[in-house]
């Protein structure tokens, strides 16, 4: 019998951004009602087992208590500490008891979270955060339909699923970290508030992905190269510290100059000293110094001088589910009939 995942994350959309930039705010009553528009989504295509993660705003216990639902909701038995690692425990626990198909609510972050647990899951990311490439907008009830029909096994992953790439962060070839969509060197020396945005502290950016209608560090990216999330390999660039006006065409010695929407209602010009493509599998060294490593928008750790840090892009992420491709699959063969 299929069974689908919940995992809803309360903070996100609630971090520093919101305040420095025109970060929209996702109130918990709006993820409830996501969450049970997926749940009637499920429900419709005759999914009766959901599994949830426990949060400190009940948002999953919400949503069930609802007269038009008669799922058998089980919570993971985890002891919640209401942080990251809830997350990751959620997730791997979902994954032993064979979840088919995860539906996530959250950031770049909450998702990297849920892939540090599994990276086998189907999953449907659905977006409620700040600077979001990973998840996307999309309509709660579609899917939980898109994600019944793949638990269900009546669509075809190969057909419409990607598996997705990651950025892994070594340190002294040592496997450290992961990164869904960026990994951002700081010339900051402290975590502090975690949330990248200001700019200007920044050298070193490595994607996953760079395309041109997302929002953050990787529409910098985009403005060099765009790059989707099928599209095999990566992007590396640099950032020039630069004061005073954009110099003229012929005094930039060979820098890009750019203009891209870094935050919500944010949208700088951005010095680039210099930028590459990075292969699949192509290990690069960073120049040693010392830093701050930032990872899917949030600073995650420092590095010391003596310490070797190296990014490597690989595709070993999970299969990310495009649910339009699920329901016109579904359409086109009466899946929906009765």
């Amino acid at each position: 019998m299929a069974l689908v995942g919940i995992i809803a994350n309360p903070a996100a959309s609630k971090d520093i951004r919101r305040l420095v930039a025109q970060g929209r705010v996702v109130p918990d009553w709006e993820k409830v009602n996501i969450v049970r528009r997926v749940m009637l989504g499920l429900q419709s295509e005759g999914v009766t087992r959901v599994v949830g993660m426990p949060d400190s705003s009940h948002l999953i216990e919400r949503a069930a208590d609802d007269p038009n639902l008669s799922l058998d909701l089980q919570l993971l038995e985890m002891s919640a500490l209401y942080n990251e690692g809830d997350t990751v425990r959620a997730a791997a626990g979902m994954s032993d008891m064979g979840v088919d198909c995860l539906i996530t609510l959250g950031g770049d972050g909450t998702n990297r979270a849920v892939v540090k647990g599994c990276r086998t899951m189907p999953m449907i990311a659905i977006s409620t955060g700040t600077n979001n490439v990973f998840p996307v907008l999309v309509e709660g009830t579609m899917a939980g339909l898109a994600a019944a029909l793949v638990a269900r096994g009546d669509v075809d992953l190969e057909d419409a699923a990607v598996r997705s790439k990651i950025l892994q962060i070594y340190i002294d070839g040592e496997p450290t970290d992961i990164a869904l969509v960026d990994v951002a060197l700081s010339k900051e020396r402290f975590v502090a508030t975690r949330a990248i945005w200001d700019i200007n502290t920044l050298y070193e950016v490595f994607l996953t992905r760079a395309e041109p209608a997302s929002i953050g560090l990787s529409s910098i990216g985009a403005r060099l190269q765009p790059l989707s999330m099928t599209d095999d390999g990566g992007l590396q660039y640099s950032l020039l510290d630069r004061d005073g006006p954009v110099p003229d065409a012929e005094h930039r010695d060979g820098q890009a100059y750019v203009r891209a929407p870094i935050a919500p209602g944010v949208v700088p010009t951005v010095a680039i000293s210099s930028w590459r493509r990075l292969a699949n599998g192509e290990r690069v060294s960073v120049a040693r110094r010392a830093c701050t490593v930032a990872v899917d928008g949030e600073r995650a750790f420092a590095v010391k001088p003596t310490q070797q840090l190296e990014i490597e892009v690989v595709r070993d992420g999970p299969p990310v589910v495009d649910v339009n491709a699920v329901l016109q699959h579904a359409a086109i063969h009466h899946l929906f009939d009765v």
